[in-house]
């Protein structure tokens, strides 16, 4: 192939669509116009591992609005390929040194596109490279359709941007013309991993199968949607169960008060919700706080040592709070929405994240504490609160479970951008 060897460890599903040329005869590929291709996502940028991506990638040469010739122009060949990129923060995470027997140059008998050239970190997780097309010619103002399908690997990590790590899906398309450099073209993914799913086998049919090629594709669209479908019945299996749980919350002194809540398993878009009962008390509480937060924790064989410049270890985000005064309250309650951008619970060889409730109390010193004025007065009495009470202040943090939501609700809630463009 000139300008380079394409891809050869796949054959990709191609699909041309209609393409109305001039009928200009075939120029020279000097290079001087433009080649538009766009990769669009068919159902948006949000995928669950397991499913089988689809992408319709269009190459067009555009018809300049004041040209009065043109000439058409070539691609050599076009590649897509889908991969995850592992970053780690240097302060935080002791990644051991890289391996000194793996080659710095590609050998021979690999392909020169690298969908992870120039990216940070490194590429854990890639699915082979397929081929589009080759020896692509388009007349001024044609263009061809192309679809891509690929399942996303069921083993890899979800999409995460912590303070420690990171894990970056894309689907990177490059794009070769002859005698050039070759053009990447990237496709930010978001992946959801719902564990459990690794060892599940797709049904197979009874019946004899049958032999024509064309019913290929509606095969592997039932297998897709019966995996979405099963993943629906276990996410709404492990939230739906409701019972109410009862915390008993006290310090040094005696008791706060009781805290009620319903379940502890909870998906991508629900809210938390709580009960705080305080008038069974013996000890007054003035103020309290409840964070909906996850914890990153690098696991221990990574941790990088405090006295050698390492950052903390352990990182707290805060996705939603609450706070409340609550002197002379006897109950009250509170709703914390978990965002549906926000990256369910997962465990890595190198970071765990994890969900909890976060509370924090303030509660008064004196017993019997009383600043409200007594009902009858016998003559006028200003009142006003007082200057200086004596407090403390104690925390205490309950541990959830947050699992993925549907890709599509996921999708629509919060859009990325399932269309993306470059020119060559």
């Amino acid at each position: 192939m000139p300008g380079g060897r394409g891809p050869g460890l796949g054959r990709g599903t191609s699909r041309e669509g209609g393409g109305g040329g001039l009928g200009v005869p075939a120029g020279s590929d000097s290079g001087a116009a433009m080649i538009e291709v766009v990769a669009e996502l068919s159902r948006g940028p949000v995928f669950l591992a397991g499913e089988t991506l689809e992408c319709v990638v269009t190459v067009t040469n555009p018809l300049p609005p004041t040209a009065t010739s043109a000439s058409s122009e070539a691609l050599a060949w076009a590649s897509a390929q889908i991969h995850c990129q592992f970053h780690a923060s240097e302060s935080r995470v002791a990644l051991p040194p890289p391996d000194s027997n793996q080659p710095d140059v590609q050998p021979e008998s690999q392909t020169v596109f690298l969908p992870h050239r120039g990216e940070r970190g490194q590429c854990i997780l890639s699915t082979p490279p397929k081929i589009l097309f080759c020896d692509l010619r388009l007349d001024p103002g044609e263009s061809k359709s192309y679809s891509y399908s690929e399942v996303l690997p069921i083993e890899g990590p979800p999409s995460f941007r912590g303070q420690s790590v990171k894990y970056v899906y894309k689907l990177t398309i490059g794009c070769q013309r002859v005698n050039s450099p070759i053009t990447l073209l990237r496709v930010p993914l978001r992946v959801l991993v719902l564990t459990g799913l690794q060892d599940v086998r797709f049904p197979q049919e009874e019946a004899v199968a049958p032999s024509s090629p064309f019913l290929e594709e509606d095969e592997c669209g039932k297998k897709d949607s019966w995996l979405v479908e099963l993943a629906g019945e276990r996410l709404m299996a492990a939230t739906s169960c409701r019972s109410l749980h009862l915390y008993n919350i006290s310090d040094g002194r005696g008791k706060v008060g009781t805290f009620g809540i319903f379940k502890s398993v909870y998906r991508l878009g629900e809210d938390v919700v709580g009960t705080l009962n305080l008038g069974e008390g013996t000890v007054a509480c003035l103020q309290f706080s409840v964070s909906l937060q996850t914890e990153e924790r690098v696991q221990p064989e990574y941790q990088r040592r405090r006295g050698a410049g390492g950052a903390p270890s352990v990182s707290h985000v805060t996705h939603a709070r609450h706070q409340e005064s609550c002197l002379h309250t006897t109950r009250t309650s509170f709703s914390l929405p978990i965002p549906l951008s926000s990256t369910p619970g997962f465990c890595t060889a190198v970071v765990s994240l994890k969900w909890r409730l976060h509370f924090e109390f303030v509660t008064s010193r004196e017993p019997g504490l009383v600043l409200l004025p007594p009902m009858e007065q016998p003559e006028p009495v200003t009142w006003t609160g007082p200057e200086q009470v004596p407090v403390d202040t104690f925390s205490w943090d309950l541990p959830i479970k947050v699992l993925p939501t549907s890709p599509t609700l996921a999708s629509y809630a919060a859009p990325g951008p399932s269309t993306s463009t470059i020119t060559i």
